[in-house]
């Protein structure tokens, strides 16, 4: 069984002009990315715009993803939809295509009591082989519902192959808590970008980042330096990936990641109605800001 750990980058989602995928650019950006160093890729969540995709659109960009990774990396597919059917379809979809699991967010929009969640995780679980690996997604300033300790263990308990969760909030202390479910046997794998190494000490397997969908680089230097125990490094590293954070508006506007990656080369196409591309002023400043950070990174790593 293959779980995220490390640097697994959220990706976005390559759009035509006339708002169709981009499977050649998904194939594209997942090599870059796997070029780049990171360990697992997570397409299809907040970061991949899900919602604005059909059932289809989401299949067919989960297989170019499947298919271009080829077993290099850990590729776990979000899964989550407004939609509960669609979720089903989509998670069984997942399998069938061979992805190393995958990560559903809670239900979206509507709110939803304790009991609800619970039997929504549950019914996800049974439509699945019992090896399949599941990751919990809690990201409530997105889908106005969150998963509380309680009802998280009781899936847990349930749900074998409900491994962990990806949390994407800065709550520490909510952290912490999931950190201790199953005792201790349960992966988090922590969201805001600009945390992630006080994530890996506090206990976290590692983060699932949008913001490494374009910059790749600084997050899997953090990783390593952590990992070899120099402190000092990893929170020099840490402070400049936060100000790409910030430069890239932390993943709230997916039109500045493409942006970026086009100035690094990479097209990543362009964004879907409702959103528009940033303007040219707004792409120079862009430019100007990720020059200065780069030559501070590049001279570090």
């Amino acid at each position: 069984m293959k779980k995220l750990y490390g640097v697994t980058t959220a990706m976005v989602t390559p759009f035509n002009k006339d708002g169709s995928v981009n499977l050649d650019k998904v194939a594209e950006l997942t090599e870059f990315l796997i070029g780049k160093g990171v360990h697992c890729l997570y397409p299809l969540g907040t970061t991949g715009e899900m919602i604005k995709l059909s059932v289809e659109e989401r299949k067919a960009i989960a297989e170019t993803v499947v298919k271009t990774a080829n077993n290099r990396v850990t590729v776990y597919i979000h899964v989550g939809d407004v939609n509960f059917d669609n979720t089903l379809e989509l998670a069984r979809h997942a399998h069938d295509i061979r992805a190393d699991g995958i990560g559903v967010v809670t239900p979206i929009y509507f709110s939803v009591n304790d009991q609800e969640i619970e039997q929504f995780y549950v019914k996800i679980v049974n439509s699945l082989p019992e090896d399949f690996p599941i990751y919990l997604y809690s990201i409530p300033q997105c889908a106005a519902n969150e998963l509380n300790i309680e009802v998280t263990k009781k899936i847990a308990a349930q749900c074998k192959n409900i491994i962990g969760i990806k949390f994407s909030y800065p709550d520490f202390t909510m952290t912490s808590q999931y950190l201790d479910v199953n005792d201790g046997n349960f992966d988090v794998v922590f969201g805001p970008d600009h945390l992630f190494l006080p994530a890996l000490s506090l206990g976290c397997e590692g983060t699932v980042s949008g913001i490494s969908g374009v910059y790749p680089e600084p997050f899997v230097a953090i990783y390593n330096a952590f990992k070899q125990g120099d402190l000092a490094k990893a929170k020099t590293l840490q402070k400049v990936a936060t100000k790409y954070c910030n430069v890239l508006k932390n993943g709230s506007n997916m039109s500045y990641f493409k942006e970026a990656l086009r100035l690094r080369g990479i097209d990543a196409g362009l964004m879907k109605a409702p959103h528009i591309d940033i303007d040219d002023k707004e792409i120079e400043k862009l430019k100007t800001q990720l020059v200065q950070i780069d030559n501070e990174f590049f001279s570090i790593a």
